[in-house]
């Protein structure tokens, strides 16, 4: 039995990714924010697909909270005949778009400590549970290499987490550990407020700009990263994958 740990697990992208891990044959551990209702219904998700899920809270913008969070790990693993796991996934995240100029520190600082401090603090947390020989997948974004007015800041943070997980590759590379980011384009999630659900008239739009004619989906991306983070990926280490539809081709 395989271990996983998916963060953002409460809906979107993170709770697709749960589940195709759990058709996989994993267990899971997910983790929520503020939408607890939504971790419920990934873990009976994942129950239905006959595998093992705990949904965990975690601020991942609060890193003095890591150190409960692995001790709260190990206990679930303890309980699952484990003291360690195999697959973390590092996908937390949200939206605040803004121009440039408009862009605040407050809000540099919140997009900073979420999508790039978090998941470089949490893996070093949570690195002595990781088995030699697990992977890492980090979910980036494709607004790293398409700039679309107002993600300035988040483009900024996901381009670090490209960098980081190079550099993760290669450390952790002593250990058989692999490290691989997904970079999604246009995705129907929760992101931005619920922006897809508050303003659908974007959508045409995005479709008409993306080389397969649609908005990706979540399970779209869910596959990608459950292929990286299992055994189809073995030899794939220190990539960042577009996983787009072609956006922007």
């Amino acid at each position: 039995m395989s271990v996983a740990i998916v963060t953002g697990g409460s809906s979107g992208i993170g709770s697709s990714t749960a589940v195709e891990l759990a058709r996989r044959g994993a267990s899971v551990v997910l983790t929520y924010s503020s939408n607890e209702a939504g971790a419920k219904q990934t873990v009976a998700a994942v129950e239905r697909h006959g595998g093992k899920a705990v949904a965990l809270p975690l601020d991942v913008g609060r890193g003095d909270t890591f150190p409960a969070f692995r001790d709260q790990v190990a206990e679930v693993l303890r309980g699952w005949g484990r003291d360690s796991f195999d697959v973390l996934v590092n996908n937390a995240g949200f939206s605040s778009p803004a121009l440039f100029p408009d862009t605040s520190e407050e809000q540099f600082d919140r997009l900073y400590r979420v999508l790039l401090k978090g998941p470089f603090f949490l893996t070093q947390t949570l690195l002595p549970l990781l088995a030699d020989g697990g992977t890492v997948v980090n979910t980036t974004s494709s607004s790293t290499q398409i700039a679309e007015p107002g993600y300035s800041g988040y483009a900024s943070m996901k381009g670090g987490l490209v960098v980081l997980t190079r550099y993760l590759a290669k450390e952790l590379s002593v250990r058989g550990i692999r490290v691989n980011s997904v970079s999604p384009g246009p995705t129907r999630t929760r992101l931005g407020d619920d922006g897809f659900e508050k303003y659908p008239e974007v959508i045409p739009a995005l479709a008409a700009k993306t080389a397969l004619g649609r908005l990706g989906e979540p399970d779209d991306v869910a596959v990608a990263i459950a292929a990286l983070a299992g055994a189809d990926g073995r030899w794939i280490t220190a990539q960042d994958i577009e996983v787009s539809g072609g956006f922007q081709l």
